[in-house]
């Protein structure tokens, strides 16, 4: 068998919804796992067993002799302070994850000699609201949310990490990603509050008038991404969506469908600073990584419900 290019490999946020299920098809793929995680919003059940686990941030002081002794070949960062809403709220705690936490990856990942280094950036956020979508990465960077601010901080940092200490960097934009193992209560993704409360007969509450639309990405086809990014000899900033706007109450519906809920949406006012539309554009991940999405957002929301619906049953 031939062996992988990296062998040994850190996520960081290796519990989340993400992170997770990059461990599982890195350990599907014989790179040895070790995980970084503070569990804020990670789960324990989440953990593949046969990947290494540490409980712990990484802003804690013991991260660089954990990183050290660990000594991987290349990392994905995943750990973040997801909550677009709660950073407009507080921006203070939102930089100290999301800008702080990377930029302490940032400078001990250089110095335990790190090869390659895949960021869980984000797509919606980072453009303008007054270009029409769908986005690619030549639209400007314009972030207006404290949320989308840190993200391109980070990936301003790992890009100066390349430039001047010569260590590559992947930062892959997400649209909105959704599927099984989604928090609903912290990662404020629709598809899975809205599943779970319909699953539990609760009501839902619909932000505006619901259709404001988003690109809902499949967390298989983002994970797929990750490994692509890990596999290619390519540096810089990549789109991964779909390039299709689906608004809210779209998304409502079919979820109706799948669950059997007859509840009618509560509507409430639109959170301050929200985007109306979104959509990314991901032509040069098709072109420079070979990525495509690949699941459909019927299939992916299925999947979802199915996962949410066995996690009830438990």
């Amino acid at each position: 068998m031939c062996m992988p290019k990296y062998q040994r490999a850190l996520v960081t946020g290796g519990a989340g919804f993400i992170g997770s299920q990059i461990v599982d098809a890195l350990i599907r793929r014989h790179v040895k796992v070790f995980v970084v995680d503070d569990l804020s919003t990670g789960h324990k059940e989440n953990l593949n067993p046969n990947a290494g686990f540490t409980k712990l941030s990484l802003l804690n002081p013991q991260f660089p002799s954990l990183l050290k002794r660990i000594r991987p070949d290349i990392i994905f960062h995943t750990a973040a302070h997801l909550d677009l809403r709660a950073s407009i709220l507080n921006p203070a705690k939102d930089a100290q994850t999301n800008i702080m936490g990377s930029l302490a990856l940032m400078q001990e990942a250089r110095k335990a000699g790190v090869k390659k280094i895949i960021f869980s950036s984000t797509g919606g956020p980072m453009y303008p609201g007054n270009v029409r979508p769908p986005w690619s990465e030549k639209v400007p960077a314009e972030p207006i949310s404290p949320y989308g601010i840190a993200k391109r901080a980070a990936e301003m940092y790992f890009a100066f990490l390349h430039d001047v200490h010569g260590v590559p960097f992947v930062a892959l934009r997400y649209s909105n990603v959704y599927g099984p193992r989604q928090n609903a209560q912290g990662e404020a993704g629709v598809v899975a509050i809205f599943a779970s409360r319909m699953l539990k007969s609760r009501p839902i509450t619909i932000y505006g008038d619901g259709k404001q639309t988003r690109d809902y990405i499949c967390v298989d086809d983002v994970v797929n991404a990750n490994m692509l990014a890990m596999q290619k000899n390519v540096v810089g900033i990549f789109n991964i969506g779909t390039g299709k706007e689906t608004n809210v109450l779209s998304v409502f519906k079919k979820l109706q469908k799948l669950t059997g809920s007859a509840l009618p949406g509560r509507h409430a006012p639109a959170a301050p600073g929200e985007l109306l539309r979104s959509a990314l554009d991901s032509g040069k991940a098709a072109r420079e990584l070979g990525w495509r999405a690949e699941v459909s957002l019927d299939e992916g929301l299925r999947k979802t419900v199915e996962w949410f619906r066995r996690r009830n049953v438990k």
